[in-house]
């Protein structure tokens, strides 16, 4: 919508909004893009709540193209979008959404998932972003658990539940005729008589709950984490601090926005101006090079797995603009950063969790780097590093406390091992429902990660494991994640995942699941013995001996998570499986 029309809009709407509270401004100042002010707040006080961002960029930004959806064709300047925005929130009230209630969302990343992303919370009810890729039976599960009193669904999702006992929107993201969700939309504007977001009441309580993101719940049911407006405004903002977006940017959507939801993206894009794209599914990495190249695609999120995708696929090629990649989910291998950085991306490692809304550390380029050779460039910027802006700083502890129950930290010396603990902004408020659970996450008064790490004399951490993936070899420990960094640097060598496994003599021994490359899968055909030789020979004078790996098996994939984390819980039940067979 433009400018003049904007003007037009709030002209025809003069005095057809009477104000609510005493202290509202008169309605010939009516804005479509401000809230209502609650009354109880005091002058001096303003919750924080990303959805500001939206409405900030809206005013100064109006014609500003912020959303491309360029398979189906379509795009929304800022001042479209948030009008859209507040008819969908107007629409869900007027179906009988209340503050506090929680709307599921189950779509992959196509405008639907971030409409309802800003929406949702506009108007205080708490928005669940579901997993495409879970069962019928779990996603049922979670609306369950959740409470959730409604569902949008993509058409391409919607049998996951046709079984729902709760109202269901189904959306075609074509946008034809008497679609089910474009109708819930017009419904607002109808409802509202087109007023945006003058006639929404604004957030009183900055640490009341925004979104209910689920856990991946590889080793029982998933855990629901609850996120706030306070927390998600300022994780947002370290992102776009983080990864450097601006109003220039262009941001594509490769990582899946139910993910922790896409990691504060959805905000932190509006926050900075920028502009983003979608994108239903990565699938053979030709179309995120397409828009790479055809729509000056700035800034990325993905998994290293993703990483390793984008580097392998024929179109790639050095490109013109360069590319801030932010990479998460495991750490990424030196050799995989040295290869995207031959393609002008540069990769902003940084780690986090479900638990922490995403990312809340990054591997920070310190000044003694452009001394350093290249390859240990790499290796430094694979660590996870220190926290984002908006964080308290991450520590290492003893993974068990002192005499007193206190937290213990770890030496600072890179080589004492111990769990990565967090407290601050950027933690969620608590596991949804699940006292129990939260009281034993946040023991100590600190979130506990479960990772394993150590941390350096500059406050630098590096993961070196999982607690349940750690290889105790004859009394020492061996870092899985330390014995893939090696076996991967193979130039023949796709992926690969390290667990353990049982060893007469030494406990425990690295076992290594290999996944060629294509070429490596040519030239080792029907050769694998040779393979495992040569792959033994690379790793010796990298590893310890304790730490090579003792046996080694060639796989065409590997399993992930929808996120694409390794299941390594899959690897070791298959593992122990093939173990009892043998002895049958």
């Amino acid at each position: 919508m433009a400018l003049e029309r904007l003007n037009q809009v709030k002209n025809a709407l003069l005095g057809s909004v009477q104000p609510s509270h005493n202290n509202e401004i008169v309605p010939s100042a009516l804005n479509p893009f401000r809230c209502r002010v609650p009354p109880t707040l005091a002058v001096n006080e303003t919750p924080l709540t990303p959805i500001s961002f939206l409405l900030r960029a809206a005013q100064i930004y109006p014609d500003s193209t912020c959303l491309q959806h360029p398979e189906r064709g379509y795009s929304f300047t800022y001042s479209q979008w948030a009008m859209r925005i507040a008819n969908l929130a107007h629409g869900l009230a007027a179906r009988g959404v209340k503050r506090g209630d929680r709307v599921a969302v189950i779509c992959p990343n196509v405008p639907m998932i971030l409409d309802a992303s800003q929406a949702v919370p506009a108007m205080g009810a708490i928005v669940v972003q579901v997993n495409i890729r879970l069962t019928k039976a779990e996603i049922a599960y979670i609306l369950e658990h959740s409470g959730a009193v409604m569902v949008l669904v993509d058409s391409q999702f919607a049998h996951t539940v046709s079984d729902a006992k709760i109202p269901v929107v189904i959306a075609d993201d074509t946008r034809p005729a008497g679609d089910a969700y474009e109708a819930l939309i017009a419904e607002g504007y109808k409802a509202s008589n087109g007023t945006g977001f003058s006639t929404i009441d604004g957030i009183a309580d900055e640490n009341m709950g925004l979104a209910l993101n689920y856990t991946s719940g590889t080793t029982g049911r998933p855990k629901g984490c609850l996120t706030t407006h306070r927390g998600v405004y300022l994780a947002a903002l370290a992102n776009a601090s983080e990864c450097n977006i601006r109003h220039e940017s262009v941001y594509l959507w490769i990582l899946p926005a139910f993910h922790a939801s896409g990691w504060t993206y959805p905000y932190a894009i509006p926050a900075a101006m920028a502009s983003q794209v979608c994108m239903r599914q990565v699938g053979d990495y030709t179309q995120p090079w397409k828009y790479f190249k055809e729509l000056g695609v700035t800034t990325y999120c993905a998994a290293p797995t993703v990483q390793i995708g984008i580097v392998q696929c024929p179109a790639a090629e050095r490109l013109p603009q360069q590319v801030i990649a932010c990479c998460a989910g495991s750490a990424p291998t030196a050799h995989t950063i040295g290869q995207l950085d031959k393609l002008n991306i540069s990769i902003t490692h940084t780690y986090g969790l479900t638990e922490t809304y995403g990312p809340f550390t990054r591997s920070y380029e310190k000044d003694d780097w452009p001394g350093l050779e290249q390859s240990e460039v790499f290796r430094r910027k694979a660590r996870q590093g220190q926290s984002f802006l908006t964080a308290d700083e991450a520590i290492v502890v003893k993974t068990e406390p002192d005499s007193q129950g206190r937290l213990v930290e770890v030496q600072r010396d890179g080589k004492e091992l111990g769990e990565i603990v967090v407290r601050g902004n950027i933690v969620m408020k608590e596991y949804y429902n699940d006292p129990e659970a939260t009281a034993k996450a946040f023991a100590g008064g600190y979130y506990h990660s479960g990772d394993l790490a150590v941390i350096y004399p500059d406050g630098t951490i590096s993961i070196q494991d999982r607690s349940k993936d750690l290889i105790i070899s004859g009394g020492e420990n061996a870092s899985s994640i330390a014995i893939e960094s090696e076996v991967i640097s193979h130039p023949d060598v796709s992926e690969v995942a390290v667990i353990a496994r049982h060893h007469d003599k030494f406990g425990e021994r690295a076992m290594a699941y290999v996944l060629l490359s294509a070429a490596g899968a040519k030239k080792w055909v029907d050769r694998e013995v040779e393979l495992f030789k040569e792959l033994h020979e690379h790793v010796k004078p990298r590893l310890p001996g304790f730490a090579r790996p003792e046996w080694y098996e060639v796989v065409s994939e590997l399993p992930k998570t929808s996120t694409g984390k390794l299941q390594k819980n899959v690897l070791r039940q298959r593992l122990k499986e093939h173990e009892k067979a043998k002895f049958q």
